[in-house]
């Protein structure tokens, strides 16, 4: 990679960086709403650090020319998500109240970035109301996806960002286009994920949340990220219902292919729904777990099994299904084999070109049929028997890349886990920080179940890097080790 190409790389990170800065304002207008000067002074000191730290990368590159190769996009896609988590971390630092190290700082900062939802702050219902908008923001922002920005902003300032549309879909097993126009593309993705912000905030209000609480929630709850303004999580709400109805709805919504919500409201019909493979066997596999753990929870608990514990059992499972990373209050209670068996249903995630994290169901279901086709082999060794998905056959380079993003799923899950009980944790925590970090889930069990305070250091930079990688889909981020990647 030349001198040359750098620059543009740079260029394009200090625009992104500059736009990224303004993100800052909202947070201070909500602290300047609740009276907090303090709070509303922080957020324009990090307002003015990340526009100054934009401007400081683009100047010097500024008249370097805008073209981008598909190269210099998987550099900025990484780069920029890496640079955006050490920026996004500034108001964490500068507020007393959270009194977080620089790495936790950066924890909480790549935790909303990647819609993870692992945390490791307390106390969340006395925080300044600024500081917990913010970590909405953050995931709303990440489960938007910095893809989306990139082809919805940057043409705007003469930037190409196609590129970057393919360096992060590398691995991805579809490569859907709503329009022939990146522009429209863009727009439509945009637009789809207000109005369903929007709507689950309504939706939260007329349950009972106060306006405050429905915004955020509503921002990670179509981010399908997790974070909540209280302690107890949604067990906050418990009293209500309809809350955890309009929950598990939209969650379920935010956990679908945005494309087939497009497709959908172009056509007017359900039927894209019904048709899609991919969405039957997302539906079915979450159906199939709430009544996996409503018979363990009759079997093994002692509490009645009502209208609110039936809506309490099934948002729980849509939640972690989904990687939102929710929980309700008697969620700890439960007997362990539901939420050891929901943190395995995490693996799958939601569908591919959501805001879910995890495998993606498309590639799980290729995964078991590509198994069913070579049972049948050997019945008959001769018989030529294709995979297909929505009825039409899947390539075979798609089907290598999903064997290779599977390999390299379970090859990491593996060396982070030993990396993590070599620091000394439990195999139960290990085990479940790094697979709760890898699929974006959140809460994870033993020691990190409410939080990821107590671990140490570099535990929590293992997180970091699993969170990091499970959003980018790990080859995005891989292929920039490879010698050839920087060979011209």
């Amino acid at each position: 990679m030349t001198l040359n190409n750098l620059k543009s790389v740079q260029k394009t990170l200090g625009l992104l960086l500059m736009v990224f800065s303004f993100s800052m304002i909202a947070p201070f207008i909500v602290a300047g709403i609740f009276n907090d000067t303090y709070t509303a002074s922080s957020f324009l000191a990090s307002f003015t650090f990340t526009l100054i730290g934009g401007l400081v990368l683009w100047i010097p590159s500024r008249k370097v020319g805008s073209e981008i190769r598909l190269k210099e996009g998987f550099v900025i896609v990484a780069a920029f998500w890496l640079i955006l988590a050490l920026f996004g971390s500034i108001p964490f630092l500068m507020l007393p109240e959270s009194s977080l190290s620089i790495t936790d700082a950066i924890f909480e900062s790549a935790s909303g970035l990647t819609t993870t939802g692992a945390t490791v702050l307390s106390s969340l219902d006395s925080l300044p109301k600024g500081l917990l908008y913010y970590r909405a923001q953050l995931q709303w922002i990440g489960g938007l996806g910095i893809i989306v920005l990139a082809v919805a902003i940057l043409p705007l300032l003469g930037v190409g960002g196609m590129h970057l549309y393919r360096a992060e879909s590398a691995s991805s097993v579809r490569d859907s286009k709503f329009t022939p126009r990146q522009k429209e593309t863009a727009r439509s993705l945009v637009y789809i994920y207000i109005l369903l912000t929007v709507l689950c905030s309504l939706g939260y209000f007329v349950g009972g949340m106060t306006f405050f609480d429905a915004v955020c929630h509503a921002m990670t709850t179509v981010a399908i990220g997790g974070f909540s303004t209280h302690d107890a999580s949604f067990g906050f709400f418990e009293g209500s219902t309809m809350i955890y109805w309009v929950s598990s709805v939209f969650m379920l919504l935010a956990g679908v292919n945005f494309s087939l919500h497009f497709f959908a409201w172009k056509s007017k019909s359900l039927s894209t729904y019904i048709k899609d493979s991919e969405f039957k066997a997302y539906l079915g596999l979450l159906l199939s777990v709430v009544i996996i753990s409503g018979l363990a929870l009759m079997t093994n608990s002692s509490e009645s099994f009502g209208e609110v514990s039936f809506s309490q059992m099934f948002f729980q499972v849509v939640s972690i299904g989904t990687t939102t990373g929710y929980t309700s209050s008697g969620y700890r209670m439960w007997p362990i084999f539901i939420p050891f068996l929901l943190l395995l249903l995490s693996f799958v995630g939601g569908s591919v070109g959501s805001t879910g994290g995890g495998l993606k169901v498309a590639r799980c279901l290729i995964l078991f049929k590509q198994g069913l086709r070579e049972a049948k082999r050997l019945i008959h060794p001769s018989a030529e028997i294709v995979v297909k998905i929505n009825q039409k056959g899947v390539d075979q380079r798609i089907l290598d890349s999903v064997w290779g993003f599977m390999s390299a799923y379970i090859g990491i899950l593996v060396v982070f886990t030993l990396i993590m009980l070599a620091c000394g944790l439990n195999e139960l925590t290990a085990f479940s920080a790094v697979a709760a970090s890898l699929n974006n889930l959140g809460p994870g069990l033993g020691d990190v179940f409410v939080n990821y305070a107590d671990l140490g250091s570099l535990p929590k930079w293992v997180c970091i890097s699993a969170m990091v990688l499970g959003r980018l889909e790990i080859f995005a981020l891989l292929v920039l080790f490879t010698p050839a990647f920087w060979q011209d």
